[in-house]
């Protein structure tokens, strides 16, 4: 059993370069799987290993510039969810693509999951999931928005483009853990809207929290890692990712006729070119043989931690 952590904070690193060396050390040598992004707005990520492991590294993060006040979701997987350890700059902890955008400065008001379904039960409040369309195809609130996006990068043109739907609305907007409603609520914010709230912690906090006997959400939250999904209670759910373009895909498409594993799925059956399909058989021939030597091919791990 493994234990997993899913961890941001938006802090000031000045030289988020000079952090990685010490911190992907640390993960490796506690046998730390997972990624962890670090960019001049903070870090983000999800890892995974023992309980002594994760104690040491999320005890060296605290430690970081700003960090003291690091919160994480904590869950557990039954193998291990990730292939192998990355810690990478980037430009973003989550690419919203938008350079005035700083959470520190402001977000809207947190939600405690105990008190999430009074909230979106408000005749005057909009609900807004915002996720990609991929993760929101297998699971998410009772009548929440749904803004087709395939990138968190579409939502501040998605939302420029549909703002006029929630005039005297006040805007309640939830996501898998949290990080994405820290920048979408400040751009809110920035174009005039009055009341954004959203929901802390995430999905993963109200999945945890709140009886599946009073909770609003139906079906399944995609996660970043080996386990494709989680439930109520954050166990472990029964999707499967087509490793071709990393769409979830619960058992029933498994039949599906356009189904090849490792190679596509109904939904990128038309996606790629058939040399393109041929480097998908190799790769997961590759992961077979792989398999059959005890060993876990690199070719199994997931998106990143930031959804791209």
């Amino acid at each position: 059993m493994y234990d997993v952590a899913a961890l941001y904070h938006f802090t000031r690193f000045d030289d988020p370069a000079r952090l990685k060396p010490p911190l992907l050390a640390l993960c490796e040598a506690e046998d730390i799987c997972g990624s962890l992004l670090l960019a001049r707005e903070g870090i983000n990520g999800t890892i995974a290993g023992s309980r002594a492991g994760i104690d040491a590294v999320l005890a060296h993060i605290r430690a970081l510039p700003g960090c003291a006040g690091l919160e994480w979701k904590e869950s557990t997987a039954a193998d291990r969810p990730f292939g192998r350890m990355k810690v990478r700059l980037k430009r973003e902890i989550v690419t919203m693509g938008q350079p005035d955008v700083d959470p520190r400065a402001a977000v809207g008001h947190y939600v405690r999951p105990r008190d999430w379904n009074a909230l979106i039960a408000s005749e005057d409040v909009a609900v807004i999931d915002t996720r990609n369309d991929y993760e929101i195809a297998i699971g998410s609130f009772e009548g929440a928005v749904d803004p087709g996006t395939r990138s968190f990068r579409d939502f501040p043109a998605w939302w420029q483009e549909n703002r006029h739907r929630f005039h005297n609305k006040r805007i309640a907007m939830f996501c898998t853990g949290g990080i994405r409603c820290e920048k979408s609520t400040n751009y809110l914010l920035s174009q005039g809207v009055e009341e954004v709230c959203h929901l802390k912690g995430g999905i993963l906090k109200y999945l945890e929290e709140v009886p599946e006997e009073e909770s609003l959400w139906h079906g399944a939250c995609f996660v970043f890692d080996g386990r494709v999904s989680v439930e109520h209670g954050l166990r472990e759910g029964a999707h499967v990712m087509c490793h071709a373009c990393r769409r979830p895909l619960c058992p029933e498409d498994l039949a599906h006729p356009d189904y090849e594993e490792g190679v596509r799925c109904h939904q990128c059956a038309g996606e790629y070119s058939e040399p393109q399909r041929a480097r998908f058989r190799e790769r997961h021939r590759q992961v077979k043989l792989a398999e059959a030597r005890g060993e876990r091919h690199l070719g199994r791990s997931g998106r990143g931690a930031d959804g791209t």
